[in-house]
């Protein structure tokens, strides 16, 4: 009966004694239940491998059997019949969009010299020198496909050159997955606004858009960070949206999905933050231009087994592949719940911004620039102002407002017309009297703004009555101290105009008789 093959699990098991546990052949031979000579074999067909044993150990059942079993001549002489593929070459090409392993060995039959592995043997090679280098690099990451990002564990010492006080400053990393480029940048903290600004530094650093994001679930960037449906933060979502890219958080609890990035961190602190240590930075801006001056270094420093370094590969690979930036750099918003008051109003920062008046008593989301105050309803645009800074409401002491005439009611329009200069020049038409009674409702208002009702209504009454009988009111509302709409409308209405006033019309009709308990005015004086 012929004898039962050997499994590949017990080939396995041979190699992990032999080269893991140093066992002899005697000793594995008794273990496993095999001949000496049986051990002997796969122990000498391992040895003539040009792979360490790790990484045979490491392929998968039909690839350990290929190298192993399917041929009679030693390793070593069946390897000097072929030429060998450059498999570096290899793993660098396989990044670009389109490439498959298919390909570079057509690739390498077209150009080789002598005779070419076949397909199946170059795969099973390639993976052997795959398996040789670290873990980490295992994955294969397209060109301008993904841009991993991540906040140091370590901090950099910022010192107030006034106060001697010490905050400790985040350094932000970003990596590339194909090239391993390299970015990093010193923040005041991990809020969304350090986060979002540090994105846009990466970006325009690349000098393009990847396809990609990976971030963290930072709650500074992910709303929800659910395992399978994580939803991004409203500010975070504009941001991509305005460069045309997709944010992938990684899944949590799973630092693998980003460890480009994490092995970026890790570079960077021994790179960077380990080569800062000793010196003292006074503000972001000089430990940056430091952080900038070593980041040159690293992404030019040589790779240890791949060919060229992090710079060289990303202009081979990287930069071709990402897309063109926007005209302008996103400009980071936030974002407010208002409810438009009864002057069709909200407030922002101490300052009023009209809205369409239809909208009073809604609620309208508010989105805040530095250059804009963007009012939406149902998310639609409804208003959009210029910012007024807050530093100058608080220089007024005053409440400040900006209103544009299209969100008036049509009879505000009308009154939003008419200026202090303009309702003067039309009191000094009428006459003199007239101009005095609008320069006092104009100033005697805390805003001209509030007198324009009642010079619109002395300009109705002249309307009504003529101008000639406005201008006799007026004086006669002058005379009386009585400078006021309703007074010069009761004085039109009881015919008083066409009656002369006197200089000191209280006494003069009220006539009042001497008494030793009327003082009279000349007390007060």
């Amino acid at each position: 009966m012929p004898s039962q093959p050997i499994t590949m699990r017990k080939i396995r098991e041979v190699i992990r004694l032999r080269f893991e546990c140093k066992l002899s052949l005697d000793a594995i031979a008794r273990a496993l239940s095999l001949s000496k000579g049986v051990v002997a074999k796969y122990v000498k067909a391992v040895e003539q491998q040009d792979a360490s044993w790790e990484a045979l150990a490491g392929l998968d059942d039909g690839a350990l059997s290929l190298a192993l079993l399917s041929r009679t001549a030693p390793a070593a002489t069946r390897a000097s019949q072929f030429t060998p593929a450059d498999y570096a070459w290899v793993h660098q090409e396989l990044k670009r969009k389109g490439v498959t392993l298919q390909l570079l060995w057509e690739e390498y039959q077209a150009q080789c010299t002598g005779r070419a592995w076949g397909y199946t043997s170059f795969c099973v090679h390639y993976r052997a020198w795959l398996a040789s280098l670290k873990r980490s690099m295992r994955q294969i990451h397209r060109a301008g496909e993904k841009l991993f990002v991540d906040y140091a564990g370590h901090t950099l010492p910022i010192t107030d050159a006034q106060t001697g006080e010490i905050r400790q400053a985040q350094l932000f990393v970003a990596v590339l997955g194909a090239s391993n480029y390299t970015f990093a940048l010193a923040t005041a903290g991990q809020t969304s606004t350090d986060w979002i600004n540090a994105h846009v530094q990466a970006l325009t650093y690349l000098g393009g858009v990847p396809a990609m994001i990976v971030p963290d679930n930072a709650r500074a960037l992910i709303a929800d960070p659910d395992r399978y449906e994580p939803r991004t933060g409203r500010a975070y979502a504009e941001f991509a949206a305005h460069y045309g890219c997709a944010v992938l958080p990684a899944r949590p609890a799973h630092p693998r999905d980003k460890a480009k990035v994490e092995v970026g961190v890790q570079i960077a602190e021994r790179w960077i933050l380990a080569r800062l240590r000793n010196q003292r930075f006074f503000n972001l801006q000089e430990a940056n231009q430091a952080i900038a001056a070593l980041l040159v270094e690293l992404n030019a420093r040589p790779f240890k087994k791949l060919p060229g370094s992090r710079i060289t590969a990303f202009e081979a690979l990287d930069r071709p592949a990402l897309k063109a930036l926007p005209a302008q750099p996103f400009e980071l918003a936030h974002w407010k719940k208002a409810r438009v008051s009864i002057d069709y109003h909200i407030e922002v920062e101490r300052h009023y911004y009209s809205v369409p008046h239809q909208l009073v008593g809604r609620d309208v989301d508010v989105r805040i620039t530095a250059s804009t105050i963007e009012c939406l309803y149902e998310g639609k645009r409804v208003a959009s102002h210029i910012n007024a800074r807050r530093e100058h409401a608080m220089r007024t002491h005053a409440s400040r407002h900006t209103t544009l005439t299209e969100h008036m009611p049509k009879s505000h329009q009308a009154h939003r017309e008419w200026t202090p200069g303009r309702l003067l020049a039309w009191g000094q038409s009428v006459g003199a009297s007239t101009h005095e009674v609008v320069r006092h409702l104009l100033e005697s208002k805390p805003h001209p703004e509030m007198g324009y009702r009642a010079c619109l209504g002395l300009m109705r009454l002249g309307r009504t009555f003529g101008r000639g009988r406005l201008e006799a009111a007026c004086a006669r509302a002058v005379v009386v101290r009585a400078k006021t709409y309703k007074s010069v409308r009761n004085i039109l209405q009881s015919g008083l105009d066409r009656v002369a006033a006197s200089a000191e019309p209280a006494q003069a009709e009220l006539r009042l008789s001497s008494h030793e308990n009327v003082r009279g005015a000349k007390y007060y004086h």
